[in-house]
C-alpha cells in the first residue's frame, strides 16, 4: 500500500513536472493569437527623443509598465539617473522644436498656439503672445532684435527691447473693392452723381484726403494684398525688412473628393468620411510672389524664363510624335508652347543677407531647379536643374523643397542631388554658378547638417552595407567621412547642444529600439540607457534574418531578407513576403517597422516554412535606378524580382515550386494581385491586404510620379492594374480590406470583387474588417486576418496527407 502511494505520488509529480516543462515551452512557442496582441506585450521603445536645451539631460518617451499611454521620461548626458518626468517639469519645457538665434542662446518656439522667447543661460521662458487665435511659425529677424512669426496668415513682428508688436503684412480675402468687377450702369449713375450734386463731390474729396492723411501719419502700415480665395502660405521675411516673400495656393474648385462610408458608428448612421481626389483629376495651383515695402506694391515671381520650364516629359513627347505622323505636320508646328507648371519654395537667405536661392519643382515631377533670386527685380537665375524623365525623389530630396542650407562663407548653397544615381551631397556657388560634389560613391546619405562651429557636416549613410545606417563626420568642405557609430543596423542620432554626445536610438534585425548615449568620437562605446523588452518576449530565441542577395533576370542584384528552418525539408513550403509603400526599404539589419510580419515569419518557419522577404525594384535604400525601375509599369520589375526569388529558393534552398505563397499589404497586396494573376504558375495561394486593385482610383500626389495620369498615359495604368488581369486567377487568393481605408479605399476591392464574380472564378475569398482603416489598430482585426493568412497557406501549400 505504501509502495502504491510512492508510486502515485511519482506520478503525480511526472504529471506536475510535465505540466511545468510544457508552460516553458508555451512561453517559448509562437501563436498568431500571441503575436497579433496589443505590441506592449514585447515591451515598448523609447521614441521622440530630444536634448534638454542646456544639454545636461535626454528627454524620451517611453512605457516600461505597459501603461495605456507613454510617459516622458529623462535621463542624464551620461546615461545616468533615468526617471520619469515630473507633471511640473515637463510642462515648463520648451516646445522641442523651435529656432536659434546664431550664437545659438536664445530659441523662439510655439507652445499651444502662443510664442515664446527661451533663455537658454538661465532656462527661462518669456512668453511674447497670448491670444485665443494661433500664431506660429517664430523666427528671429535678421538682425535678432525681432521676434517673427505669422497669425491669420499675416507676417508680425516683436520687438525684444521695446515689446512693440508691428503688423508687416496685410492679406485680405475677396477682391480689392475697386477691382469688383465693372458695371457700365452703376459706373454713369456714380459719375452722375459727382457731377450734379456738390456735398457728393465733397464727401469724397473729404475721404480721399482723409486717407491720403492717414497714410502720412502711418507710414509703416503695411499694404493691403487681396488674394481672393487663395490661401497664403510661406510667408518669409528678408534680412533688411524691406522684402517679403509668399506663396499663394489655389485650391480647384471642380475636383471631386471620394466618400468612404463609415458603418460602425456611435451615431447608429453610415456617416460620410470626405477622402480625397484621385489622380488626374485637378490639383492646386502656386503662385510665388515679393512684397517691396519700401515701394509698397507686390509683383509675382515667374519662371516664363527658366531654363527647362517649356521641355515637356519624354513620354508627351513621344506621344507627340506618333500624333504629328498622322496629322498636319505646319499644324503641330504652329502650337505655342506653354510653361510647365511649377512651384517655388522659400526663400532661403545666406546668414550676411545678401543672397537669396529658391527651389522649384515642376508639377509634373520631372525637374527640380535650384535658383538665385534677386526679390527687386524677380529675377531668377539658374543655380542647378536636376532632370529625371521619372520623377525626382529620393534621401534629402523628397517631393518638396528638399533639404538645403548654406555654407559658411555665404557664396555656396549646399543641397542633396541623385546626379550620380545615389542621393549625395553638393554645394553650388551663387555668383560663379561652380558645383561640386562633397560625397560620392554607390550609397545614400540623409539627414545632413553643418554643425554649430561651421567645421563639419552630420549625416547619416548607408556605406557600409544597404541595409545599415550610421552616423557621420565629414569637414565642411568635403574630404574623409568618419564613421561614429560601429553597432550593426540602424542609428538614429541626436546630437547634444555642445554637440560632444551623441542620444542614439538604435535597433538590429531581431532586436527593437533602445536609447543609447555615446561620447561624439570615433570608436567611442556606446551606453546602452533602456531595457524595453518584456520577459516574455525574450523567453523566444528570435531569429536573426540572413540578408543575402540574388540575381534579377536583368542582372540587377536584388536584396532580401532569409528566414529558414533549422532543418529544412527536402523540396518544403515557402512564402514571399511584400512590403508595402513601395519606396521602402524592409531588407535590412534592424528593427522591421513590418514587426508583427517579422513576427509572424517566425512563426512559418516554426512550422516548417521558408520565409522571403525582398526589396523590389521601387524600394528605398540602393539609389536611383532602384527605386525608379517601376516607372510607367508597376507590376514589372517589382513583379518579376519576387519570381527570380521564387526561382532562387527553389534552385538554392530546395524550396518545392508548386508549393510557394505570396502576400502583402499595401503596395504589397497589389504585388500579390498581380502575381496570383499574371503568374499563376509561380504561386499557388496569396493574400493580398488593403490592396490597390486600380492606380487610376489611387491618389494623385504618389501615382502620378511613377505612371503620370490616366488621360494622358492610360497604357501605364492599363499594364499596371490588376483589375484587368484578374481572368488569369488559378490558384488560392484571400483578400483582406478594412471597410473605413482612407487611403486605399473599400471600393478597390469591392470593384474587383464584382470583376472576379463577373469571370466565374470560385477561388478566392474576401474578408472585410468594418472598423478598420489602412493600418489596422485592434488586435481582434490583426488576429482574424493572420489566423486567415496562416491557414491559407496551410491548406494550400503543406502536402496533403
Amino acid at each position: 500500500m505504501q509502495l502504491k502511494r510512492k508510486v502515485v505520488a511519482f506520478a503525480v509529480l511526472l504529471l506536475l513536472g510535465s505540466a511545468d516543462v510544457h508552460a516553458q515551452n508555451d512561453k517559448t512557442e509562437l501563436s498568431v493569437e500571441k503575436i497579433m496582441r496589443d505590441p506592449k506585450w514585447i515591451g515598448t521603445s523609447p521614441s521622440n527623443v530630444f536634448w534638454s536645451e542646456d544639454g545636461k539631460k535626454i528627454y524620451f518617451n517611453w512605457n516600461p509598465e505597459g501603461n495605456r499611454q507613454d510617459s516622458l521620461y529623462s535621463v542624464s548626458a551620461d546615461g545616468r539617473n533615468l526617471q520619469k518626468v515630473s507633471a511640473q517639469e515637463r510642462r515648463n519645457l520648451p516646445a522641442q522644436r523651435g529656432v536659434y538665434n546664431r550664437a545659438q542662446t536664445k530659441k523662439v518656439y510655439e507652445k499651444n498656439g502662443d510664442i515664446f522667447l527661451y533663455d537658454i543661460k538661465s532656462g527661462k521662458a518669456q512668453q511674447v503672445t497670448n491670444t485665443v487665435e494661433r500664431e506660429s511659425s517664430p523666427a528671429f529677424s535678421h538682425n535678432e532684435q525681432k521676434v517673427v512669426y505669422t497669425k491669420d496668415s499675416n507676417l508680425f513682428a516683436w520687438n525684444i527691447s521695446n515689446g512693440q508688436t508691428v503688423q508687416l503684412t496685410d492679406f485680405k480675402k475677396g477682391r480689392k473693392p475697386a477691382e469688383e468687377g465693372k458695371n457700365p450702369q452703376r459706373d454713369w449713375l456714380k459719375e452722375q452723381q459727382l457731377t450734379l450734386l456738390q456735398i457728393v463731390r465733397e464727401r469724397k474729396e473729404d475721404k480721399e484726403a482723409a486717407e491720403k492723411q492717414q497714410k502720412l501719419d502711418n507710414p509703416t502700415r503695411p499694404k493691403e494684398i487681396y488674394v481672393e480665395e487663395k490661401i497664403v502660405s510661406s510667408v518669409t521675411l528678408g534680412p533688411n525688412e524691406r522684402f517679403i516673400t509668399y506663396q499663394l495656393i489655389s485650391r480647384p474648385k471642380n475636383a471631386q473628393v471620394a466618400i468612404v462610408p463609415d458603418f460602425v458608428t456611435e451615431s447608429g448612421y453610415t456617416e460620410d468620411i470626405k477622402t480625397r481626389t484621385k489622380v488626374g483629376d485637378a490639383q492646386s495651383s502656386y503662385e510665388f510672389f515679393v512684397y517691396d515695402t519700401q515701394r509698397d506694391t507686390a509683383y509675382a515671381v515667374l519662371m516664363n524664363d527658366v531654363e527647362g520650364i517649356y521641355d515637356q516629359p519624354a513620354y508627351l513627347l513621344q506621344q507627340e510624335a506618333k500624333a504629328s505622323a498622322s496629322t498636319n505636320a505646319a499644324e503641330s508646328k504652329t502650337k505655342k508652347p506653354e510653361p510647365r507648371a511649377a512651384t517655388i519654395y522659400g526663400t532661403y537667405w545666406s546668414d550676411n543677407g545678401k543672397h537669396a536661392v529658391v527651389v522649384a519643382r515642376s508639377a509634373d515631377n520631372k525637374d527640380r531647379w535650384i535658383m538665385k533670386l534677386d526679390p527687386a527685380t524677380s529675377k531668377l537665375t539658374v543655380l542647378d536643374r536636376q532632370r529625371d524623365e521619372a520623377w525626382i525623389n529620393g534621401p534629402g530630396i523628397s517631393y518638396g523643397p528638399g533639404a538645403i542650407g548654406w555654407m559658411p562663407d555665404n557664396e555656396r548653397v549646399w543641397f542633396h542631388s541623385e546626379e550620380s544615381g545615389y542621393s549625395h551631397l553638393y554645394t553650388v556657388n551663387v555668383n560663379s554658378g561652380q558645383k561640386k560634389a562633397l560625397t560620392s560613391g554607390k550609397f545614400e546619405v540623409s539627414d545632413a547638417r553643418i554643425s554649430d562651429d561651421k567645421k563639419h557636416f552630420y549625416f547619416t549613410a548607408n556605406k557600409v552595407h544597404p541595409g545599415e545606417k550610421h552616423f557621420y563626420r565629414m569637414p565642411v568642405n568635403g574630404g574623409e567621412m568618419v564613421q561614429l557609430t560601429s553597432m550593426a543596423g540602424a542609428h538614429e542620432v541626436e546630437l547634444s547642444p555642445d554637440e560632444k554626445k551623441l542620444a542614439i536610438r538604435y535597433s538590429y534585425s531581431n532586436k527593437p529600439w533602445e536609447l543609447y548615449v555615446m561620447d561624439n568620437k570615433k570608436n567611442a562605446k556606446p551606453k546602452q540607457v533602456t531595457n524595453s523588452l518584456t520577459d516574455e518576449f525574450k523567453a523566444y530565441d528570435w531569429r536573426e534574418p540572413e540578408v543575402i542577395t540574388f540575381k534579377a533576370e536583368d542582372g540587377a542584384d536584388v536584396y532580401a531578407r532569409l528566414y529558414r528552418p533549422e532543418n529544412p525539408q527536402q523540396n518544403g513550403p515557402a512564402v514571399i513576403f511584400v512590403h508595402g509603400a513601395g519606396y521602402l526599404q524592409n531588407a535590412h539589419k534592424w528593427w522591421s517597422s513590418y514587426f508583427r510580419e517579422y513576427m509572424f515569419h517566425n512563426f512559418l518557419v516554426d512550422q516548417g516554412y521558408t520565409v522571403l522577404d525582398i526589396d523590389y525594384r521601387g524600394s528605398a535604400g540602393y539609389g536611383r535606378d532602384v527605386r525608379t525601375g517601376i516607372y510607367q509599369f508597376m507590376g514589372g520589375k517589382d513583379l518579376s524580382d519576387h519570381v527570380d526569388g521564387a526561382k532562387h529558393l527553389v534552385e538554392k534552398y530546395n524550396v518545392d515550386p508548386k508549393r510557394i505563397g505570396i502576400y502583402g499589404g499595401s503596395y504589397g497586396g497589389f504585388i500579390t494581385l498581380m502575381a496570383m494573376f499574371t503568374e499563376p504558375d509561380v504561386f499557388a495561394a496569396g493574400a493580398a491586404l488593403r490592396s490597390v486593385t486600380d492606380w487610376a482610383h489611387y491618389n494623385h500626389g504618389y501615382t502620378s510620379n511613377i505612371l503620370n495620369t490616366p488621360y494622358t498615359d492610360s497604357t501605364a495604368y492599363a499594364k499596371s492594374s490588376p483589375i484587368y488581369y484578374a481572368e488569369g486567377l488559378q490558384g488560392a487568393l484571400l483578400i483582406c480590406h478594412g471597410m473605413v481605408d482612407t487611403n486605399v479605399h473599400f471600393q478597390d476591392v469591392v470593384r474587383l470583387t464584382q470583376r472576379l464574380i463577373e469571370l466565374g472564378k470560385e477561388n478566392w475569398e474576401l474578408a472585410v474588417y468594418p472598423v478598420e482603416d489602412h493600418g489596422f489598430t485592434e488586435p481582434a482585426s490583426w488576429t482574424d486576418e493572420y489566423k486567415r493568412i496562416f491557414k491559407l497557406f496551410e491548406e494550400n501549400l503543406k502536402e496533403k496527407k
